[in-house]
């Protein structure tokens, strides 16, 4: 599903294509979407759009005096904020009106001639949007663009259940992971070499006394006040700890290195912009292990699991896996055993639906033997001939047993 840099990279696509562009109209919504009507019509408005972790926001603003010069009889119409999650699969178009998506439920039309289309296109339809809407209470900081507020949010309530989960779990929580989704997870726990189920609070406890010590440290250099030793050289023990990034600083940098590769990044219905697919390292790439974790999303990840993988949890078989250049031996070598196997499976299930095939040919030529035209006649005179003949034996018996009463 599309992630925060997804959102991120829709709302700067709007933003370009609607920048000196006029709108006009009604805002048009498809029959078969169960969203909501969006209540704005305006002679004249402008779109723009923002983004905050997996929300995006499009603003609609008339343009002053517009709807009054045109004889609108209610006077300018006010401005309306239009809140989209993109669910599985939504993104936005712009095209001319006789070209539009076969899934746009959403439709904004321009006041020029011919008329073009901004359209929110949604194929699986699992995307919402919300008239007049706000960002939701309930999603933390952006993981992006509120850096600082997202790290205090996920440090100050460490206390919190949602940490007693696998951490790989706890990272989908857009309560406090406001952007992460399932390829950002497992690329982040991948290049710090954490296992997917260790609790989460485990991972995260010693980021807290390690911001509570630079802090301290901050503090005591700006209010140039004498510095212990010791202090001194805890302060130096967390810059070094700085220079290597933790798991949260991760989560604000991983998904701006997808904003920089200039593609479209993940998009779950295609096979996706080429840069993207060789910046992975770990999601749905070749030689990577893959389990279902407690809600059944999949997990990519290299190595021991940890402690609190789910019981007989199996790995799902993938659809597509990135084939990385210049992977070791080893890495071949299970493709090759994934292949085979899979081979093996479709082979036996072939072969028992063959067997299966074999017995119901012989009856379904059994049935049409029976039913056939010439055969059918043979089975009639047949019966016939049997009642004659029980029929004669019938009166044979039935002669002879009067024959027997008149003597």
């Amino acid at each position: 599903m599309p992630e925060g840099p997804e959102l991120h990279m829709a709302s700067r696509y709007v933003n370009r294509v609607c920048a000196g562009v006029v709108f006009s109209g009604a805002v048009e919504k498809s029959e078969v979407s169960k969203n909501p009507e969006v209540p704005f019509a305006s002679e004249a408005y402008r779109i723009s759009a923002t983004s905050r972790g997996k929300e995006m926001r499009l603003t609609l603003t008339p343009i002053e005096g517009e709807d009054s010069k045109d004889g609108g009889e209610t006077g300018d119409p006010q401005p309306m904020d239009v809140v989209f999650r993109f669910g599985m699969s939504g993104f936005f178009r712009f095209t001319p009106e006789d070209e539009l998506p076969k899934h746009a439920h959403l439709r904004f039309y321009t006041r020029e001639r011919p008329r073009q289309a901004l359209s929110f296109v949604d194929i699986r339809r699992f995307g919402t949007w919300e008239p007049n809407g706000n960002w939701q209470p309930e999603r933390g900081p952006c993981i992006m663009f509120e850096y600082h507020s997202f790290r205090e949010n996920v440090l100050l309530n460490l206390l919190d259940r949602a940490f007693d989960r696998p951490i790989c779990e706890a990272l989908l929580n857009q309560k406090y992971f406001n952007g992460i989704g399932n390829y950002l997870r497992a690329e982040i726990l991948y290049r710090l070499k954490i296992p997917p189920f260790v609790k989460a609070r485990t991972v995260l406890d010693g980021l807290l006394l390690k911001d509570h010590a630079e802090k301290n440290a901050k503090r005591a250099k700006e209010e140039s006040t004498p510095v212990q030793v010791s202090e001194m050289s805890l302060s130096k023990k967390v810059k070094v700890k700085r220079e290597t990034p933790d798991l949260l600083s991760l989560c604000h940098t991983v998904p701006l290195e997808v904003l920089q590769l200039g593609g479209k990044g993940y998009d779950p219905e295609q096979s996706g912009d080429s840069s993207f697919q060789e910046w992975l390292q770990c999601y749905c790439v070749s030689g990577m292990k893959s389990l279902r974790d407690h809600n059944r999303r999949t997990m990519w990840f290299q190595g021991d699991a940890g402690p609190m993988a789910p019981k007989n949890s199996k790995s799902p078989k993938a659809k597509k896996r990135v084939t990385k250049q210049g992977g070791d031996e080893s890495d071949d070598k299970q493709v090759v055993q994934e292949k085979f196997q899979d081979n093996k499976v479709k082979g036996d299930k072939e072969e028992t639906e063959g067997k299966t095939g074999l017995k119901r040919g012989k009856g379904a030529e059994r049935n049409l033997e029976a039913t056939s035209p010439v055969n059918k006649g043979k089975t009639i005179q047949k019966r016939k001939t049997a009642t004659a003949e029980q029929a004669e034996r019938r009166s044979g018996r039935m002669t002879r047993a009067r024959a027997k009463q008149g003597s």
